[in-house]
């Protein structure tokens, strides 16, 4: 089972929705939900405190009041309680850097079986997890990508790449900044939660 998270920023590339939302259950974060459906798209639910949406326009709502997390992480838990593994997030370019960073920070606090993706106009970023073991990630020869540790990590591995790390301490720092795919497929463990920035090719 996969799920659409729409949130309320900025969507460049529409056509990478329409390509996600096929197979996909789609719900708004709070104001996403308006934006997904002005473009046509089926909302299931809405999920979030409903502080940005118009809640006249949405009956069957789910409004989590939980006010210690953002409406990104009530709804990565939401999915994750329904029994969604599989999770792409569209609608988190653009406005204040605390709401960016609040969008990294989300990776943190979500659930550990989730497969996260972050959808951008240039590109990905994926969720690696600790509890996901070795995780293997296919993209072309000579893409460039990131990797950054979002806690302190005793033990980081990043095999198939121009510059490979082998077994490394890493923390929140460039350490990981730009780097080049030698093989089709890159190979990546962690102790620790790791964010990977894919370009497009």
């Amino acid at each position: 089972m996969r799920a659409l998270l729409w949130c309320n920023g900025k969507i460049s590339n529409p056509e990478i929705v329409d390509h996600l939302s096929q197979g996909a259950t789609l719900f708004g974060v709070d104001g996403g939900a308006d934006k997904a459906a002005k473009l046509g798209f089926n909302v299931e639910q809405v999920i979030g405190d409903l502080d940005s949406v118009n809640r006249t326009n949405w009956e069957n709502t789910t409004i989590l009041s939980d006010e210690s997390s953002s409406d990104l992480v009530k709804a990565l838990h939401y999915v994750s309680n329904r029994g969604y593994k599989e999770v792409d997030v569209v609608g988190i370019e653009g406005g204040c850097p605390d709401h960016i960073l609040g969008i990294w920070a989300a990776l943190c606090d979500a659930p550990p079986n989730l497969n996260i993706r972050l959808h951008h106009e240039l590109g990905k970023t994926v969720r690696y997890h600790p509890n996901s073991g070795k995780m293997r990630l296919s993209m072309p020869i000579d893409t460039e990508f990131s990797v950054f540790a979002l806690e302190n990590c005793d033990h980081v591995e990043v095999t198939g790449a121009k510059w490979e790390i082998n077994s490394e301490p890493m923390k929140f720092s460039t350490r990981g900044l730009h780097n080049i795919a030698k093989q089709e497929n890159i190979f990546l463990t962690s102790d620790g939660i790791m964010a990977i920035i894919i370009h497009n090719h």
